[in-house]
């Protein structure tokens, strides 16, 4: 009797430890994965904290960790020489200014109150803007103009130039950049040309920088009776010219995605506007293919594989979002998804509205997350850098028509079955929540579709440029 006792305890105990086991491994997996993210971005706290749980998660599952605890003592050393270099700079740059205090009490303050704008100074096509305190979008303001043939971006930008009297920059390709003290605390910066010129703006900490997109007006040579255009061409897409981009339009057919205020259908919305980004990526030089060009049902493996066959450089699945009634008035803005298991429980409800004609053939949620994870690992990190620059272009050229109206729900990570299987950059963008009264009308509008799709568009460009 003590004999089978001892068994059966023997057995419960081997089965303990195994769950632990199970859930330690999966928490050494998330520690390597969130360590990856903090590298990624260069946050060195989070560097530290997930370099510790993998030390001690990795001694509990005895493996090897002396890689992880060099890497922890080299963080570690580099932070704190940071630390130090900062407070030595702070220590002298204080002595110096308390030093010319003393001399020029009066002049110094007067000076760092009127002039918070530090420099100014253009580089290949970025004008660069330095202030003497952290900016945001409120310290800019941006509007186009034009009178007669000429075309101007208007950038007014919150502060003071002491050498704004005023001043001119130069870009090739640019017939003048105009840099004056419109008003006491308005600086004006004009880039004015004979054709419309395309920029864009980003904000680091302390700094401006505008991009601008130069065009150039060619005629086209082989004339004919029935065209007689001018084609436009951008510089910027010459090199991208042998670039391939598959454009997924979501749902389709039988499946008619979400249900929207005033009976929207989600497939026909989405199809509109992948239209409109096929026919401008086309237009400038782009090999582009859509998924489908009608109400036509596939299925979401086949909408990959045909991106595969194409050979494609980046796939892009466009969808419309939706929420219960009782959330609908609301719920509202953009996102952008990249394929990785999802953290947030929004992340969950919005891939099981896009996955539900797919996902049922894989059952149980951890196996979905392990085939998510698996065939698109390699991916992951050129997608976020993909769902970034177009999610920011996104909003760029919507809010300078629709103001605040337009909402940033971010770049998310989401188990979405339909980029599963991409051997390139994949994404999936929700164009605005179709359920909401409000917001469902403007996207039902040729302006919105459009004005998205050029958002869209410029992303792609950005991504392009700098990948």
């Amino acid at each position: 009797m003590k004999y089978y006792l001892i068994k059966i305890l023997f057995t419960i105990f081997l089965f303990a430890s195994n769950i632990q086991a199970s859930t330690t491994s999966d928490k050494y997996f998330y520690a390597k994965k969130n360590y990856t993210t903090s590298v990624i971005i260069g946050d060195k706290n989070k560097q530290v904290k997930y370099l510790k749980q993998l030390i001690s998660l990795g001694t509990k599952l005895k493996k090897d960790v002396s890689d992880f605890k060099n890497e922890l003592a080299m963080v570690r050393s580099n932070n704190t020489y940071i630390q130090k270099k900062k407070q030595s700079k702070y220590k002298k740059k204080t002595y110096i200014e308390k030093k010319k205090q003393s001399k020029y009490k009066k002049v110094k303050k007067t000076y760092n109150k009127y002039y918070s704008i530090k420099s100014i100074k253009t580089k290949n096509n970025f004008i660069i803007i330095d202030f003497n305190h952290n900016v945001s979008r409120a310290n800019i303001k941006f509007t186009e103009k034009r009178i007669g043939n000429t075309h101007y971006d208007i950038f007014d930008l919150k502060g003071n130039f002491k050498d704004a009297s005023p001043l001119k920059l130069k870009i090739d390709n640019i017939n003048k950049i105009w840099v004056s003290q419109y008003r006491y605390k308005t600086l004006r910066i004009s880039v004015s040309n004979n054709y419309n010129i395309k920029s864009i703006y980003k904000i680091e900490k302390r700094r401006i920088i505008i991009k601008v997109y130069p065009k150039k007006r060619w005629k086209n040579i082989h004339k004919t009776k029935k065209s007689k255009q001018i084609k436009i061409v951008n510089p910027k897409t010459t090199f991208m010219k042998n670039k391939v981009i598959v454009i997924d339009p979501g749902h389709g057919g039988k499946d008619g995605g979400a249900l929207g205020s005033k009976r929207v259908l989600e497939k026909n919305i989405v199809l509109k506007i992948s239209k409109y980004l096929y026919k401008e990526l086309r237009d400038n030089g782009f090999k582009v293919y859509l998924t489908r060009n009608k109400d036509k049902f596939i299925e979401l493996k086949r909408r990959t594989k045909f991106a595969n066959r194409k050979k494609a450089d980046m796939f892009i699945s466009i969808h419309a979002n939706s929420v219960p009634k009782r959330k609908a008035h609301r719920v509202v803005g953009i996102e952008t998804f990249f394929l990785s298991p999802a953290r947030s429980e929004r992340a969950k409800r919005v891939a099981a509205l896009e996955n539900r004609s797919d996902m049922k053939k894989i059952s149980g949620y951890s196996s979905k997350n392990a085939v998510l994870s698996l065939l698109n690992r390699g991916k992951i990190t050129a997608s976020q850098k993909m769902a970034i620059d177009i999610q920011g272009n996104m909003l760029y050229n919507l809010q300078k028509y629709y103001g605040k109206k337009i909402v940033d729900k971010g770049v998310r990570e989401g188990p979405f079955w339909v980029l599963v299987g991409a051997q390139m950059p994949a994404i999936l963008i929700e164009v605005g929540y179709i359920s909401n009264y409000n917001e469902a009308k403007r996207i039902n509008t040729i302006a919105y579709q459009k004005r998205i799709a050029h958002g869209m568009y410029l992303g792609i460009i950005s991504y392009f440029s700098k990948n």
